[in-house]
């Protein structure tokens, strides 16, 4: 790879996905600079809170294997001296390695100037030159060009095509469609509700709109603003969103899901 000024790609395994309170668990990262040479740089710390277990799944660590590490503060500065001025290159880090990290960065009382630095994020440059829609998807499955795009009739036989495709590679012909129907994105965070009003993070319920959103669990409100819940049941929200806020206003409050805890 060719480069005029010293790059850094960096990669983050954390605790979930909420930037705004999700926290390191392990940071990678390899320094190139313009001469060829490389320098690697790889560190695990102790997020200071459990690590979910279905997140322990995807990044294969548990929190037995960082009980012992230093927690990001003790490690932040060196992580910023490593890092320098140097351009920032990943997958996806414009909208959650980068932000994370410079929020950890600031909690641990240092700046991080990222903004005057050339980014290179691969997960952008890929979403802009690689088609991924439905006459993509038919490509890469069915291994044939639509023709009839934007018909109804047309995308659906092509839909149709495509799961019959998916089972064969991903599921069970004996089974048929319905080996594809536990197939989901498995998310760090777990909504409570089918709207995604309500997200457990760290055993706690948070609510995800407002001016409560993403800032305060639920215990919390109900302590310090009973007024705020009580003006959810009077508003347009559905039924399953009004049954948990009246049993917290009784004292009655939901259990995580089990892949909340390790």
């Amino acid at each position: 790879m060719k480069i005029s000024k010293t790059l850094v790609i960096f990669d983050l395994e954390t605790t979930g996905t909420w930037v705004s309170k999700d926290k390191i668990v392990e940071i990678g990262m390899i320094k190139l600079s313009p001469d060829g040479s490389r320098e690697d740089y790889i560190k695990r710390v102790n997020p200071g809170m459990p690590i979910p277990a279905n997140v322990s799944r995807l990044i294969n660590i548990k929190d037995e294997d960082v009980k012992d590490k230093p927690p990001f503060k003790d490690i932040a500065k060196e992580v910023l001296d490593f890092i320098g001025d140097s351009d920032l290159g990943g997958f996806n880090i414009q909208r959650f390695d980068i932000p994370l990290l410079e929020r950890e960065l600031i909690e641990a009382g240092l700046s991080f100037h990222y903004k005057t630095r050339n980014i290179y994020d691969a997960q952008k440059i890929y979403h802009i030159h690689e088609k991924r829609d439905l006459v993509a998807a038919y490509q890469l499955y069915c291994k044939k060009e639509l023709l009839s795009a934007h018909t109804a009739l047309g995308d659906a036989e092509a839909t149709f095509e495509i799961l019959d495709a998916q089972i064969k590679k991903y599921g069970s012909e004996k089974e048929g469609v319905e080996s594809l129907k536990d197939f989901e994105y498995e998310s760090s965070s777990n909504y409570f509700d089918k709207e995604r009003k309500f997200c457990w993070w760290n055993g706690d319920l948070y609510p995800m709109f407002g001016k409560y959103g993403r800032k305060k669990h639920i215990r919390s409100i109900v302590k310090s603003d009973r007024r705020y819940l009580e003006w959810i049941l009077s508003s347009d929200f559905n039924e399953e969103v009004k049954a948990l806020v009246e049993n917290v206003l009784k004292g009655e409050f939901p259990q995580p899901p089990k892949n909340e805890g390790s």
